[in-house]
C-alpha cells in the first residue's frame, strides 16, 4: 500500500487542507492527553517549513449535525498553539463568509483551524456539496488522521474528488507499521488482544490467525472464551451469542499450532466499583455471584513467559477493568513488560483507547516502537479491510524497471 506523501507535495506558496485527528478528551476548557496533538506536529511542521498556509480541519465528539459549544476546538487550538509556540486561530464555523474572510487573508507559514466539522452534517454524509466547498479552500489535501480513516466522510473522502490527496507523515508511519504486521512480522509473532467484547475483535483474531505465533486473550471478551472451554463465569460480563465464534476461533487455533492462552487465576470482585470487595481465584473456581475484573498474578507471569521469545508483539485492549485502579494491575504490569521487551530490540505496536491510555499513563509511550492513534481503525485495518480514508489518497507510480535489467528478464524467460 504504497501513497504518496506529504514528502512529495510541492507546498511551496500554497494553501494546504490538512485533516488531523484532535478527538481528544477535553476537562474544564483544557485538553487533558495531547498525544493526538503532538502526533500531527511533524507534519504540520514539515509543511511550515517548505513554506506553506495550513488549514487544519477536524471533529470532535459527536455533536450529530448540531453545534454544542463542548465540542468547540478553541481548547485544542490553545494547546497546540502552545506546543508550537505560533498562533492557530479558529473560525466561529466551518463555512461562512467570516471564514471565507480568514482564509483570503491566510498567508504561507500561517496556521488556520476549522471549527468542528461535525457541526454539519454533510460531513459524515459525505455530502459532494460540502466535501467540493471545503476542497475549495486549499491547493493541496493531506490527511494525517488516522484515526478516521476508516470512515468515508466529507474530509476523509469527498474531498479528495477535488484536490490532490497526500498522506501525512503520521498517516504514512501508521500504514507501515500495522502493514509490517500484516505482511512480513519478524518471528516469532505474538498478539495480545484485551478489552470488553470478544464481538469487535473476531475478524481480527481470524486474520491475524494466518499470522501469529501465540494469541493471549485479556479483559471481559476471555470470558467468553472461558464458557467456549465449559468453565463458568459468575456474573462477569458474557456475550453468550458468541460462544460459538469463540469455540470456532479455538478450533482454528488448534488446527494452525497457534499457542492460545487464557487468564488461569483472576481477580474477582462483588462489584464492579472502586473499593468493592475482591478476590483471587483460579479461573475454573470463579463464585457465582462474582465477576471477574482482572487477570492474576499467575496469568500475567504465564502470559510473560509466552512472550519472552517473541520479536514481534501487538497489543490492544486492556486485560481488566482498567478504569478501576484496584483492578488495573494486569493492564498496566503488560505495559510495563512490553516497555522492556521493546528496550530489548523487539518490534511492540500498542493500538486500542484502553492500552493506550496504560502506556500514556505510565509514561512509556517513548519505549514503544509504534502507538497506533486509531482504535478502531487499526482494528479495520488489521482485519484486512480497505480502510477508505487511504484508498482515496494518490497512489505512488511503481519504480521503472532498467532496460537492461528487463532485458536479462526477457533473455532468461526465453531460454526457460
Amino acid at each position: 500500500m504504497d501513497k504518496l506523501s506529504v514528502r512529495d507535495l510541492d507546498a511551496q506558496g500554497k494553501k494546504v487542507f490538512v485533516r488531523v485527528d484532535y478527538n481528544v478528551p477535553i476537562e474544564d476548557g483544557r485538553v487533558v492527553d495531547d498525544s493526538r496533538v503532538r502526533a500531527s506536529i511533524p507534519t504540520i511542521r514539515l509543511l511550515l517549513e517548505n513554506g506553506a498556509a495550513i488549514i487544519l480541519a477536524s471533529h470532535l465528539g459527536r455533536p450529530n449535525g448540531k453545534v454544542i459549544d463542548s465540542f468547540r476546538l478553541r481548547p485544542v487550538a490553545e494547546r497546540l498553539s502552545a506546543l508550537l509556540r505560533r498562533n492557530v486561530p479558529v473560525t466561529g464555523d466551518a463555512l461562512g463568509v467570516g471564514t471565507n474572510d480568514a482564509l483570503a487573508r491566510l498567508k504561507p507559514g500561517q496556521l488556520l483551524m476549522l471549527e468542528n466539522l461535525r457541526f454539519h452534517s454533510a460531513e459524515e454524509k459525505n455530502d459532494p456539496g460540502f466535501a467540493k466547498t471545503l476542497a475549495g479552500y486549499a491547493d493541496a489535501y493531506v490527511n494525517d488522521a488516522f484515526g478516521t480513516a476508516h470512515r468515508a466522510h466529507a474530509s476523509t473522502v469527498g474531498i479528495t474528488e477535488y484536490l490532490p490527496a497526500y498522506a501525512g507523515l503520521l498517516l504514512q508511519r501508521e500504514i507501515e507499521m500495522l502493514s509490517r504486521l500484516l505482511e512480513n512480522p519478524e518471528r516469532p509473532f505474538a498478539a495480545v488482544i484485551g478489552g470488553a467484547k470478544v464481538s469487535g475483535k473476531i475478524a481480527v483474531l481470524e486474520n491475524l490467525m494466518e499470522r501469529v505465533d501465540t494469541f493471549i486473550v485479556g479483559g471481559g471478551m476471555a470470558n467468553t472464551f472461558l464458557v467456549a472451554r465449559d468453565m463458568t463465569v459468575g456474573k462477569s460480563l458474557l456475550e453468550r451469542d458468541r460462544v460459538e465464534d469463540a469455540r470456532r476461533i479455538l478450533r482454528l487455533a488448534d488446527e494452525k499450532g497457534v499457542r492460545f492462552l487464557l487468564p488461569v487465576d483472576a481477580v474477582v470482585a462483588k462489584e464492579v466499583t472502586r473499593g468493592a470487595e475482591h478476590k483471587m481465584v483460579p479461573s475454573h473456581k470463579i463464585p457465582n455471584s462474582w465477576s471477574v475484573v482482572d487477570v492474576g498474578p499467575q496469568s500475567r507471569q504465564a502470559f510473560e513467559d509466552a512472550l519472552a521469545p517473541a520479536r514481534t508483539i501487538f497489543w490492544n485492549g486492556p486485560l481488566g477493568v482498567f478504569e478501576v485502579p484496584t483492578f488495573g494491575d494486569g493492564t498496566r504490569g503488560m505495559a510495563r513488560y512490553l516497555a522492556r521487551r521493546a528496550d530489548e530490540g523487539a518490534t511492540v505496536v500498542v493500538g486500542g483507547g484502553d492500552s493506550v491510555a496504560a502506556v500514556e499513563q505510565l509514561k512509556l509511550a517513548e519505549k514503544m516502537t509504534h502507538i497506533s492513534t486509531g482504535g478502531g481503525a487499526s482494528l479495520e485495518f488489521l482485519e484486512g479491510h480497505e480502510l477508505p480514508g487511504i484508498a482515496a489518497l494518490l497512489d505512488r507510480e511503481p519504480e521503472p524497471v532498467p532496460a537492461a535489467t528487463r532485458k536479462r528478464a526477457v533473455a532468461t524467460s526465453k531460454r526457460a
